[in-house]
């Protein structure tokens, strides 16, 4: 199956179901040319999708994707890239999204990829300091110079979402077009519930991050954690930490151990499994991927192969595993 490509909310704008992403591999994991191999095989796969943000190793990681993306060589209408503004720096003004830090971060970064614009820029949290409206007016000025051609969202809830298009709205400005939330089997709410009208109404597109729950839907840590995986080196600790002290954790590598038998009866990984699931769903546009090295990245891609075998049936058994669904709301008529 060759790559599928969905419009990005309500934009003209395509993106491949699975996209590339950068967080916590590249400078840490990858360097300039593990990185340029990686991305060249994404997008050999058909991705067209690189994802990034300002505080990935503290701006490294777009400055090593934008000299992939200078060696490379694509041409600029052949690839989208975003990155995340929020944590610039520890100063009083390098972080958050206010006016200032919106222009200044933005600016900073198409420099740091070497570009003269980027494809999309999210907010990569919400500031509960700075009124939303001075970041909607931002972000309107940031698209007005030419520097990004949409906005939108990270982890924002649906009214704070809500609350940027009535300021949009009212002022005749653009809103935000994408949100960029976390989505995978063990992670289900936001996506599947709390956004659901969003959806309807505005045409949100969404951007998944972490479809494989840091790893952990890969199977890899069943037995433990293996010499050499991420929560095995030492600038993982906190995430080593977050994920083993989880109290559900024995049951969720129980539920792994369970559909890693309906991935095989597929004829496919683990990880491909998790990452077609979140590909499935109708309201994700694209699902981020990460790699810390090209043979993974050649294995997510070809989780696509597995899309059309998510027959209803598959998706009972799977769900029948999860057992987590969201729950409908009430029906108070009802009973």
């Amino acid at each position: 199956m060759s790559m599928p490509y969905r419009y990005l909310g309500r934009s003209g704008l395509k993106v491949s179901a699975l996209s590339f992403g950068s967080w916590v591999t590249f400078d840490h994991q990858m360097d300039f040319k593990p990185a340029q191999e990686a991305m060249s095989a994404a997008f050999e796969a058909g991705c067209n999708f690189f994802d990034n943000a300002e505080a990935y190793a503290n701006g490294k990681a777009e400055t090593i994707m934008g000299r992939a993306l200078s060696a490379l060589d694509w041409g600029r209408d052949e690839y989208v890239v975003s990155t995340k503004i929020f944590w610039g720096g520890q100063g009083p003004n390098q972080r958050g999204l206010s006016r200032k830090h919106v222009i200044e971060g933005v600016d900073a970064a198409r420099k740091r990829f070497g570009l003269d614009h980027l494809d999309l820029v999210f907010c990569h949290r919400p500031d509960l300091h700075t009124p939303i409206e001075e970041t909607v007016r931002a972000m309107n000025h940031v698209i007005d110079r030419g520097w990004a051609f949409y906005w939108g969202t990270s982890e924002w809830s649906a009214d704070q979402i809500r609350e940027a298009w009535r300021v949009a709205d009212r002022l005749g400005l653009i809103g935000p077009l994408m949100e960029q939330p976390q989505y995978h089997m063990f992670h289900r709410e936001r996506v599947e519930k709390e956004y659901a009208a969003l959806v309807a109404d505005k045409g949100l597109g969404m951007t998944v991050w972490s479809p494989l729950a840091s790893g952990l839907l890969t199977g890899k840590y069943n037995d433990g954690v293996p010499e050499g995986s991420r929560l095995s080196l030492p600038q993982y600790d906190w995430l080593r930490e977050s994920i083993l002290n989880d109290p559900s954790f024995p049951d969720k590598i129980a539920k792994v151990q369970k559909l890693t038998e309906v991935a095989e009866d597929l004829g496919g990984t683990m990880a491909q499994l998790a990452l077609a699931w979140a590909a499935r769903h109708p309201r994700v546009s694209t699902v981020i991927t990460g790699a810390s090295r090209t043979e993974q990245v050649v294995e997510n891609m070809a989780a696509i192969d597995l899309l059309d075998k998510l027959t209803p049936e598959v998706l009972a058994k799977i769900e029948g595993i999860l057992g987590n669904g969201p729950q409908p709301d009430t029906d108070f008529r009802d009973g």
